[in-house]
């Protein structure tokens, strides 16, 4: 990945915890690494097919004078968020928030943050065996398209699948999705279990009948182990409606549990 740095640009704002640092102001100095491919922008000698730097310096300038905030912490987060979600061709940035005025009674040079922020690649799984199963699959895809923090890239077909457990009901619809977002993984997870109670989910029988199940499959190559969120999900890779769908949209996606690609886990399901 190649990098775009827009170094020691100096703002005017009103941030601070002070009053006086809202009402006064000060200046403050943002430096922005930008990855992305440029390959394309240097080969073509085409602006098409990078981004302009100096949109990008205005951006930055919006975020910090439209909004007064305590905390650079804030500001920092606030310019990465909103550069990642405008600007698809960058997938990652390192923002420096410095403040050489703050109200500090010693002598210093400045105080800074410096964050990093990513788009994250992250597959989901999809369910539904009650009413209308494609209309609920439907209303998670179209959910998630509405959250700025999330885009939907691929979308499995959907596949009619027996269910999973001892519990007698009725065929799942089932099905993947590849999702770009900023979100962490505890962040998805409160989102997608919002999409499901929006969709009238209830938690009552394990394994059991439901409007709309939305699972975390992968995300990254990350490996979390929690209570409430295991990343790779613990039985993906024995559940062909899961591996199946996935492998349309995923085939080379890897689990980092068992060091294999999704396509050799679904080879090995099949062959039992």
């Amino acid at each position: 990945m190649d990098t775009i740095v827009i170094k020691d640009l100096e703002i005017f704002a009103y941030h601070g915890v002070l009053a006086e640092e809202k009402k006064k102001g000060q200046p403050f100095i943002v430096t922005a690494y930008l990855k992305l491919d440029l390959k394309e922008a240097g080969t073509t000698d085409e602006l098409d097919k990078t981004v302009n730097y100096a949109d990008i310096c205005e951006l930055i300038r919006e975020v910090m004078t439209e909004q007064k905030y305590d905390l650079i912490e804030a500001v920092a987060e606030s310019i990465a968020s909103t550069i990642l979600i405008k600007y698809e061709p960058i997938k990652e940035v390192r923002i420096i928030v410095s403040k050489p005025q703050a109200p500090i009674p010693m002598t210093f040079d400045t105080v800074y943050v410096d964050i990093v922020r990513k788009k994250h690649i992250v597959y989901l799984g999809i369910g539904s065996n009650l009413g209308d199963k494609e209309a609920y699959l439907d209303f998670a895809v179209d959910q998630m398209n509405m959250d700025e923090c999330i885009k939907v890239k691929k979308i499995s077909e959907y596949i009619v699948t027996k269910p999973y457990g001892d519990v007698e009901q009725d065929d799942f619809l089932n099905g993947c999705l590849e999702i770009e977002t900023l979100y962490s993984p505890r962040e998805l997870l409160l989102v997608i279990n919002d999409i499901e109670k929006s969709a009238g989910r209830k938690r009552l029988i394990h394994w059991g009948p439901r409007t709309l199940d939305i699972d975390i499959l992968l995300y990254d190559r990350e490996i979390v182990m929690e209570e409430d969120l295991q990343i790779p999900h613990v039985e993906m890779a024995k559940r062909q409606f899961v591996l199946e769908p996935l492998c349309e949209i995923a085939p080379y996606a890897y689990h980092s549990g068992y060091n294999k690609t999704v396509i050799e886990l679904f080879e090995e399901l099949k062959r039992g």
